[in-house]
């Protein structure tokens, strides 16, 4: 996998690797320094305990979240809506311009943060950060790898918080071609790819779809299946669909790549497979010399069904999407391709970038989990029970690491079940009394949700009530100039109950928290209905919408 360097913190290393012993007996060490255990280590700290944190890596001070997930990428997003909004994005050298400051800008916040979560905990007396990768060597011992040599740790208490790693499917050349990404090395280019191909349709792979194109890349998103965000309501997925449109996003459904080879000019070949075309034979992908894409694909077009590309029309312009060409056809057992029988249609597509967006995985890899009793789940999450305990005694997993809610506050509601059976509660805080967690996604329209979607009310059985409401009738919305999107919430019929929201509104994460802030209370739909809201905001808008 070929990724850019991330800009390296102030602090050195040497300053977070003990010198006076190889050796350390403590009352807790926390292997990792994401939200979760951070928030737990300055916790212990302040009640008198002996904290050691071990971080693999001095770029990652502070957690996923500040260095390489939510807040760079929502530096970078920023910076594309202001881009798109200026004009910045019209030409190749205001683009570049554009971007390179953007870059520039992700890379001071992070290191700015980075830094001082550092010295957050590296500067108080009863924590030691050690900067080297952590392994279990027994029950209670592990052993960490530093740029001085191993230090051996003793915990009386250990948690383990390393989060989540981007899943990298099993396709030839993925991790040895140069231009594929992970989320990670593509937030940190020099320079931006005039076109961009993404493998995966899911919230992740279409945040970056939203930025790049704000940006003024081209971006082409390859989809396995034929049904865009298949967990959302039709609805709601068609009008976000429609946004990444409007924006220039294309679409490529029923795809599956196959390969991916570097070509001569530097590009990135992809080989895909797309079930449901039926287009006559051409050259093969394999066969193809090196960078010679000479089609250009509008994905928005339509045989035997509305997800998959047809048209063509030639193109020399270097900020079109990823281009197509040399079409191979599977024909059925007569020799006729047919949809009905989902023939399959091969083609090259040519592209600057290409980013991995297929979902993250617990980071376990290197621990020796079974050297202290760890069990994995069968999904490779850490194994833990609701109160986050792993199988082991005295040993529990924070954060993305143990298969929940990836998110960064649901690391630190983590922290909160776990320091709730440290600190002598009299009945701990546990997984299950964790209620309705919302999520966001920033797309130019942003897309918050909280609760039950219509599908799963339906499949739930529950008689409801639908709720809608247009977001071009919110009068902040128009004062704005963003009345795109809509607002939806489902309602118990008989009881008002509040069972879930979907705002695809400009600041819908924050709107979306009083929706929750409700749900949690128990309260009817009837209370934000009638609830006082100031004017002109989007909040207001849930008079409207739970009338």
């Amino acid at each position: 996998m070929s990724t850019s360097t991330p800009n390296t913190t102030s602090t050195p290393d040497t300053i977070s690797t003990p010198s006076t012993s190889p050796t350390i007996t403590t009352d807790a060490l926390i292997i990792g320094f994401g939200k979760g255990g951070k928030t737990l280590a300055a916790k212990l700290s302040a009640a008198g305990r002996k904290v050691v944190v071990a971080e693999a890596s001095a770029n990652m001070y502070g957690g996923t979240c500040i260095n390489i997930g939510c807040l760079p990428s929502k530096s970078l997003i920023l910076s594309a809506e202001q881009a798109r909004r200026d004009g910045a994005n019209s030409t190749p050298e205001t683009r570049e311009a554009a971007f390179e400051a953007a870059i520039k800008e992700k890379r001071r916040v992070t290191s700015m943060l980075r830094d001082k979560n550092y010295h957050k905990l590296a500067d108080q007396d009863n924590i030691t950060v050690i900067t080297g990768r952590a392994h279990f060597t027994g029950p209670h011992s592990v052993e960490i790898a530093t740029a001085e040599g191993p230090v051996a740790v003793t915990a009386s208490k250990i948690f383990i918080n390393t989060g989540a790693t981007p899943r990298i499917p099993d396709i030839p050349g993925i991790r040895t071609t140069p231009g594929v990404y992970t989320s990670t090395g593509l937030m940190d280019l020099d320079d931006m790819p005039q076109r961009l191909v993404i493998i995966g349709s899911g919230f992740i792979g279409l945040e970056f779809a939203s930025m790049f194109a704000d940006f003024g890349t081209a971006v082409t998103v390859l989809q396995h299946n034929a049904e865009f965000l298949p967990r959302e309501d039709a609805d709601v997925a068609a009008a976000i669909r429609a946004q990444l449109e409007a924006q220039g996003v294309k679409f490529l459904f029923n795809a599956d790549t196959k390969a991916i080879a570097p070509a001569a000019d530097g590009s990135v070949r992809l080989s895909v497979a797309v079930k449901g075309m039926t287009r006559g034979a051409s050259q093969a992908c394999d066969s193809t010399p090196a960078g010679t894409g000479n089609a250009h694909t509008d994905i928005t077009g339509a045989t035997g069904t509305t997800d998959t590309a047809t048209t063509t029309s030639p193109t020399s312009n270097p900020t079109d999407h990823a281009t197509m060409s040399h079409v191979q056809t599977k024909p059925s057992d007569d020799g006729e391709p047919r949809f009905a029988e989902l023939a399959e249609a091969r083609f090259c597509l040519t592209t600057d970038a290409v980013l991995v967006a297929t979902g993250r995985t617990p980071n376990v890899e290197g621990l020796h989990l079974e050297a202290a009793g760890v069990e994995l789940t069968e999904r490779g999450a850490v194994k833990v029970d609701e109160l986050l305990r792993t199988t082991a005694a005295d040993i529990w997993a924070l954060g993305d690491v143990n298969g929940g809610p990836q998110h960064t506050y649901i690391s630190l509601d983590d922290y909160r079940v776990v320091w709730s059976q440290l600190n002598g509660s009299a009945r701990p805080y546990t997984v299950k009394d964790r209620k309705h967690v919302p999520s966001s996604t920033f797309l130019a329209t942003p897309y918050s949700r909280v609760g039950l979607n219509e599908r799963e009310a339906k499949a739930a059985g529950l008689d409801y009530v639908v709720k809608r409401l247009p977001v071009a009738a919110v009068p902040k919305a128009q004062v704005m100039r963003r009345p795109d999107g809509l607002m939806k919430a489902i309602v118990e019929r008989n009881t008002g109950r509040i069972l879930g929201a979907m705002l695809l509104s400009v600041e819908s994460h924050e709107v979306i928290n009083i929706v929750k802030l409700a749900m949690d209370l128990d309260a009817p739909a009837s209370t934000l209905r009638d609830m006082v809201f100031t004017h002109p905001t989007i909040a207001e808008a849930l008079n409207d919408l739970f009338a």
